[in-house]
């Protein structure tokens, strides 16, 4: 994991600052949500059991240790949760060795904040190994930090990751930008106090409080996220 305390960020005319801009992993940054499932259905199936398609909204965007515990659950396959976890990491990390989509508009989106000298994190409730290796294509170099799921007592929804990566920026929660593809870590990006652009890319999302829903990355970028902590004045 890296860190970088930066000084603070760009300020708008109007006085407010953006201080950081956080990121999402899956789904957000990299079109890998349905990777996800369809190496829980290969799984699963290789157990003897079929997963019903409704279950994939429940699983969607949580740490592995809910998603993986509810199909347990729900299947009553007999495999350890440990186990299961194995398995499904290793599917994921073959399926993205042989592809990994950027979601429209993300490359375009962490190249100016880069040139903009934004301090921006990756904030993933995927393991550390998952996002290694997801690295590789998005770009060490334009994160400043990099939090995992299996490196904050509590993951998403918990609003630990985000306030663990506004610690280790140096800045205040309330002036970061969270970009996020589901309601768990919408909900976790809002319980640590920042500002939430939503991309849907599996279930639906509300606008709300704090909230702006956009259909696409292609739709954000600096000037926009800049004015989000505008309206907070």
């Amino acid at each position: 994991m890296t860190t970088t305390v930066p000084a603070l960020g760009t300020r708008t005319a109007e006085g407010s600052a953006l201080q950081a801009v956080l990121l999402d992993m899956d789904g957000t940054l990299v079109d890998t949500e349905g990777f996800w499932w369809d190496v829980e259905v290969e799984v699963f199936a290789a157990l003897g059991h079929t997963l019903d398609d409704s279950w994939r909204h429940v699983v969607v965007g949580g740490p592995m240790s809910r998603s993986a515990g509810f199909l347990i659950e729900a299947t009553g396959a007999d495999i350890t949760l440990a186990e299961l976890t194995v398995l499904l990491n290793e599917g994921f990390e073959d399926r993205i060795e042989r592809a990994l989509p950027l979601m429209p508009g993300a490359a375009r989106l962490l190249a100016e904040l880069a040139a903009h000298d934004v301090p921006t994190a990756l904030v993933s409730a995927s393991h550390r190994r998952i996002i290694d290796r997801v690295l590789t294509s998005l770009g060490p170099q334009h994160f400043r930090l990099t939090v995992a799921g299996d490196e904050v007592p509590r993951t998403k929804p918990h609003p630990d990751p985000y306030l663990f990566a506004a610690a280790g920026l140096g800045v205040d929660p309330a002036r970061c930008a969270v970009v996020e593809d589901t309601a768990t870590g919408v909900a976790a990006a809002e319980a640590a106090g920042c500002q939430v652009v939503a991309v849907p890319s599996v279930a639906p999302i509300a606008p709300a409080a704090r909230r702006t829903v956009v259909t696409s990355l292609e739709e954000v970028d600096l000037a926009f996220l800049r004015g989000l902590m505008t309206q907070m004045v």
